[in-house]
């Protein structure tokens, strides 16, 4: 089998693989890329961009819901289920050609197959063997198994994208993301909607006083949560499923038409052989340096969900995928700099958090003043109908540094990208209060959430 040669050799298609993209075709390496799927990965294809489309519908139900408040009489909404899911196909559906061209643009060559190591310096996909000086595992991530009796019975997030009727009910096992964010949209659009979660705290790196925050809106919408409950099997029953757990020590059952692998997700590696190219790691992730790259075979670099020490999100897969090209171009230079990176729960309304929680900081020992406000009596609450506004910001007392922030409803998700900013360049909260804000809106407010202590 004739080996083929190129510069840098990408095991993955998604965000991460086609951020290294750009810095190594600038420098005129020569690129391989291997993707069995669609390019763009989860993100565009079966996660993000396509759940935000259900989620605007979810925000869309939400705002009919408070028209009374407004003095708007409105019919009951009807939600056409199976055109919703044909708009959110729609909407996705030319974004694997579009960046099919794009990698053409930039003359990166596109395999379609799985790669696997064979050596630590090649890769054999289908009967090709691609030999590189630098090779990139992007594989990005997929559902997190369950060791369930009866799991085959569940489906995932990528089943409830393309699934065109509504089911009359669905049982979320696992209180993360996945199950908050299309809960919200279930409920909402008519389900009866369960979440079993094993650990005591829903989304348990969250806040613990802002997930209980969303915890009560999620409840208030008729979502029945359970926590610190122990999933025994999954069985048919008719036409429907049962699921059996115990809580409290004692074993119940619930009944659904659906039942959703709501456990997250993991790093997509198990089928690279990683052995056969000397790359170490443990727990589902790929042992790296502060370059991003294998410490075991540095020729291997790594970006996106299999990075040990960052989150599993898209934008910070496209982060590590330019660092990495950086890289491989000019020599191990740049490390990632993960602070003041938010992220979203897209539930209605969304929770959004940056940096430290408040335990985690008085973990560290530091000296913090922690300003927690309850707005649920504010005016632009008021005037927008909000039906839960709460913010908490965490700000080291000697440096006037904020350490984290956290907010559920009051745009959220558009707020909490101030303080990001705020963490990353080293503003103050004296300065971020201190700015004048156009008014009125949301960001206005800010001033008033970091009152002095």
């Amino acid at each position: 089998m004739a080996r083929e040669r190129y510069d840098v050799v990408i095991l993955g298609g998604g965000n991460a693989g086609i951020g290294v993209t750009g810095p190594v075709r600038r420098a005129g390496l020569s690129v391989a890329m291997i993707e069995a799927r669609d390019l763009g990965g989860t993100c565009p294809n079966r996660g993000c961009t396509p759940k935000k489309v259900l989620v605007a519908a979810g925000q869309a139900l939400h705002d009919i819901e408070r028209a009374a408040v407004h003095h708007i009489a409105v019919e009951m909404p009807r939600l056409d289920w199976a055109a919703l899911i044909d708009r959110e196909r729609d909407m996705i559906k030319d974004i694997p050609a579009n960046l099919a061209r794009a990698m053409a643009r930039r003359e990166v060559d596109v395999i379609k197959g799985y790669g696997t190591f064979v050596a630590p310096d090649t890769i054999r996909v289908g009967d090709r063997l691609l030999e590189a000086r630098h090779i990139v595992i992007a594989t990005g991530s997929k559902p997190r198994p369950l060791p369930i009796p009866g799991a085959e019975h569940m489906i995932t997030s990528d089943e409830v994208l393309r699934q065109r009727e509504l089911p009359a009910s669905v049982i979320f096992v696992g209180g993360g993301v996945i199950s908050l964010e299309f809960g919200h949209v279930y409920a909402r659009a008519g389900a009866a909607v369960t979440v079993l979660e094993a650990l005591p705290q829903l989304l348990p790196a969250m806040d613990t006083d802002a997930v209980a925050r969303l915890r009560a809106e999620s409840e208030r919408i008729g979502i029945r949560i359970n926590t610190g409950v122990s999933v025994h099997r999954i069985e048919p029953t008719g036409r429907r499923l049962r699921v059996t757990f115990t809580e409290g020590g004692v074993e119940r059952t619930v009944e659904a038409d659906r039942v959703v692998n709501g456990a997250g997700r993991v790093a997509d590696i198990d089928s690279l052989d990683l052995a056969a190219g000397r790359v170490e790691h443990s727990n589902g992730r790929v042992a790296v340096d502060r370059y991003l790259r294998s410490t075991s075979n540095p020729q291997v670099h790594v970006c996106g969900d299999a990075v040990p020490n960052s989150p599993q999100l898209s934008p910070i897969a496209t982060y590590e995928g330019d660092i990495v090209g950086r890289n491989i171009v000019s020599g191990p230079k740049v490390s990632p700099d993960y602070a003041g990176m938010a992220t979203s729960v897209y539930t209605v309304p969304a929770l959004a958090a940056v940096g430290l929680t408040e335990s985690v900081a008085r973990e560290s020992g530091a000296t913090i003043d922690v300003h927690v406000n309850d707005m649920q009596d504010w005016f632009s609450t008021r005037s927008y109908a909000e039906t839960v506004a709460w913010s908490k910001i965490v700000v080291d007392r000697h440096s006037d540094f904020i350490l984290g922030a956290h907010f559920v409803g009051h745009a959220a998700q558009e707020l909490i990208n101030i303080f990001g900013l705020a963490i990353k360049f080293g503003i103050t909260a004296s300065q971020i209060r201190d700015n004048v804000y156009a008014y009125p809106t949301f960001s206005a407010d800010i001033k008033h959430m970091l009152g002095r202590a």
